[in-house]
């Protein structure tokens, strides 16, 4: 199956009038015994991988990041969206060529976070974060993978305890 026929997928599940349930593989075993129980998409996780690795959630740098989604993308037939953490950097143009290294990994969708990872300022500015998804987007429609799932964002406040909705966001 194609990266296109896998976006167009991932698009009418998310069009369609019934919700489905996207699991979180953290290694390929995983992902395809999640094929095989009957899922229609995937996404990577983020916090599952790391820690399968041993590792604590957010020490992952985007090549290994974009690895792991490249090897879930070629495990199964199924569309695949990638947790792509706050789109390992800051600026917009960064976390758009995240986006279009997600693409070129295999990968149909994404997540860019709003939690910047710092203590003092925990989620990046409104306007901001409203530029880093603009500019991921953008980068959506050149990529290998016609009508590319989307980039969301996810408002969340990541501290000691559970993890928040923004308000406003």
């Amino acid at each position: 199956m194609t990266q296109a026929e896998k976006a167009r997928i991932f698009r009418d599940l998310h069009q369609r009038d019934a919700a489905f349930i996207i699991p979180n593989p953290w290694d390929v075993g995983t992902a395809r015994l999640l094929a095989h129980l009957g899922f229609e998409a995937l996404a990577t996780t983020s916090m599952g991988y790391a820690f399968s690795l041993g590792r604590r959630d957010a020490t992952l740098s985007r090549e290994e990041t974009l690895a792991y989604a490249s090897a879930m993308s070629e495990a199964t037939p199924l569309p695949v969206s990638a947790d792509l953490e706050n789109g390992f950097a800051d600026a917009p143009e960064a976390t758009a060529l995240t986006i279009t290294l997600a693409a070129a990994a295999g990968v149909v969708g994404g997540s860019i976070e709003d939690a910047t990872g710092r203590p003092d300022a925990p989620i990046y500015e409104m306007k901001l974060a409203v530029d880093r998804i603009r500019a991921a987007g953008r980068d959506m429609a050149p990529s290998s993978a016609p009508g590319h799932g989307g980039a969301t964002r996810v408002p969340a406040i990541q501290g000691d305890g559970p993890v928040l909705p923004v308000p406003g966001r």
